[in-house]
């Protein structure tokens, strides 16, 4: 268990960032307070600036010997990515996931933190500002759905089932265009493969069986630290693409997530039969 950093006050510290600085300007953004930063589906908003300040100032204020990783400070000093791995103890924040559904006006978005020492996952957390609840876990503590009212729920991931029975989410969209038109015929394998573009809410449903996997091609910290420990808490098994373990300074290598060991290897059979390559 994580005693540096209590798990629940990092998630009060989101909730309290969600409903002072996100959720007033959900769907009353104007068309200056939406940016773009590397694409047109890569965007930045006011909001997503003022909640990662409101976190990082709640963050220092109670422990303020751990590095803060942001994904919007990483925007602007690339050079804080590095410390996700190395330093002995880190924070790091996505203050707006699934940015392109909150400036859409899509009800689904999320506000997520991860505790990294010395480059190990010890503690994350989901919340979900339009259901006011968060999934939560500790390293070793299981994982947990907690709500506004104070009840708790454990999570439990989706029973394996075959290949052809799996519904989850897929992102093809940082996988080169080969790997991506491999990737993209094989899915016929599955039942369904969808993508909510916010992988927040995708870890939350595998969490908590609502989805038999998750595929990603890149790994920044943000988007997955949290989700990947509370889905391994739930009992799933996540490694990288190529079967090896996913850590905290971690950026490429792509991501699997299934209900176990075995269903994982079935599936990455079935989606990669000739091996791993991203780059082509």
């Amino acid at each position: 268990m994580n005693e540096t950093i209590d798990v629940g006050r990092l998630a009060d510290i989101l909730r309290r960032a969600a409903a002072a600085e996100v959720l007033p300007r959900f769907r009353r953004l104007g068309a200056g307070d939406i940016r773009r930063k590397t694409s047109a589906i890569d965007l930045v908003t006011e909001a997503d600036e003022a909640a990662e300040r409101f976190i990082r100032n709640g963050c220092a204020a109670l422990w303020p010997d751990a590095v803060f990783v942001g994904e919007e400070s990483v925007a602007a000093d690339k050079r804080l990515l590095e410390a996700v791995g190395t330093a002995d103890l880190c924070i790091v924040v996505d203050p707006i996931d699934g940015t392109a559904n909150y400036a859409a006006g899509a009800p689904l978005f999320a506000v997520m933190a991860a505790v990294v020492a010395k480059g190990e996952t010890v503690a994350g957390a989901i919340y979900d500002p339009m259901g006011d609840d968060v999934m939560l876990a500790e390293r070793g503590g299981g994982a947990w759905h907690v709500f506004t009212d104070g009840r708790r729920e454990r999570l439990t991931v989706a029973d394996p089932v075959p290949v052809a029975d799996m519904v989850g989410s897929i992102g093809t969209t940082h996988f080169a265009p080969q790997a991506r038109h491999r990737l993209v015929a094989r899915l016929d394998q599955v039942r369904i493969a969808a993508n909510y573009r916010c992988s927040g809410h995708e870890y939350r449903l595998a969490a908590s069986g609502g989805l038999h996997f998750l595929c990603a091609a890149s790994t920044m910290p943000w988007d997955h630290l949290a989700g990947a420990l509370i889905a391994e808490e739930a009992g799933g098994h996540l490694r990288r693409l190529d079967g090896s373990p996913y850590r905290p300074g971690h950026v490429e290598g792509g991501i699997l997530l299934a209900p176990g060991a075995e269903s994982w290897r079935e599936l990455q059979t079935a989606l990669f039969p000739e091996g791993v390559d991203l780059s082509r």
